[in-house]
């Protein structure tokens, strides 16, 4: 496997802090259709919040894209509109919140995507209201995308229950997933938005994490972001959920991964790419 990663990475060099106290991404870099070609080694982009672009030998993923429609102000600028995705082989949903589950975005990639993939709950809610070809499935279900394998791993995010805006229905741990891939060069944890759970520390190492490190109690908190980075100490760490929403006082958007580096062994893992920059596997 590779250990090449695309240049400008290092938080120190890719992140700032802005006039509200936010850390920020300093920059963007567009995503061309050069992205979505075939390729021989495996790209992981970060598109801004928790969505993300897997291109592993030319099969295209993207899980929880958010690129049009939030119902927030954003710090930064989208690398790619939906009407500029070419094609992609599927999306994958990790759950209902529309910070991961954009139905503008899902709409409109409609055209370029033959599937979509999520938790029953949500699939059910994507094919039912949004018309979209949204297969369900149950926590530790496997199912592959052309050359890559997505397993859906347990995650805890049920703060809806305690929400009279979205107390119409009992929530359930199933309605949430973090992803395991397999890919050609290598393995990539995503683990989701998610309380920090026994089985979390428990996995094989996987040469990825896409790690959503928010200091919030609906999410893994600070201490427990540390705590997983360091039970895979050769795990790279790419951040995500940070960075993106001009919510200075929202926990849940606010980490920054300059004082992730300064808390994890081998600081050197956290990666902090620009939206729209690839780290290879």
């Amino acid at each position: 496997m590779s250990n090449r990663t695309a240049p400008a990475v290092d938080p120190v060099q890719t992140v700032a802090t802005n006039a509200r106290g936010q850390a920020v991404p300093v920059g963007t870099a567009p995503i061309t259709a050069d992205a979505f070609a075939p390729r021989d080694d495996t790209a992981v982009t970060w598109l801004g919040g928790a969505g993300l672009l897997i291109n592993a030998r030319g099969t295209r993923l993207m899980i929880d894209p958010v690129l049009e429609g939030f119902d927030m102000p954003v710090v930064f600028e989208g690398p790619i509109a939906p009407a500029d995705v070419p094609a992609l082989d599927a999306v994958l949903i990790t759950h209902i919140d529309n910070d991961h589950f954009s139905r503008p975005t899902c709409r409109d990639l409609a055209g370029a995507c033959p599937s979509y993939h999520a938790p029953r709950y949500v699939a059910e809610v994507a094919r039912d209201e949004e018309h979209l070809p949204a297969i369900g499935h149950a926590i530790g279900d496997t199912f592959a995308v052309g050359c890559v394998t997505a397993r859906l791993t347990p995650a805890w995010h049920t703060w809806q229950n305690d929400s009279k805006k979205w107390g119409y229905r009992v929530w359930q741990r199933e309605d949430y997933c973090g992803y395991w891939f397999d890919t050609p060069d290598g393995t990539i944890w995503l683990p989701g938005d998610s309380k920090l759970l026994p089985e979390q520390l428990e996995m094989p190492e996987p040469d990825l994490i896409l790690l959503d490190f928010s200091d919030n109690e609906w999410h893994i908190t600070f201490e427990g972001a540390v705590r997983l980075a360091n039970a895979y100490p050769h795990a790279r760490l790419l951040c995500i959920h940070w960075g993106t929403v001009d919510a200075p006082d929202w926990s849940t958007f606010n980490g920054d991964p300059r004082v992730l580096a300064d808390h994890v062994d081998r600081p050197e893992r956290v990666l902090a790419p620009l939206p729209g920059a690839a780290v290879t596997l």
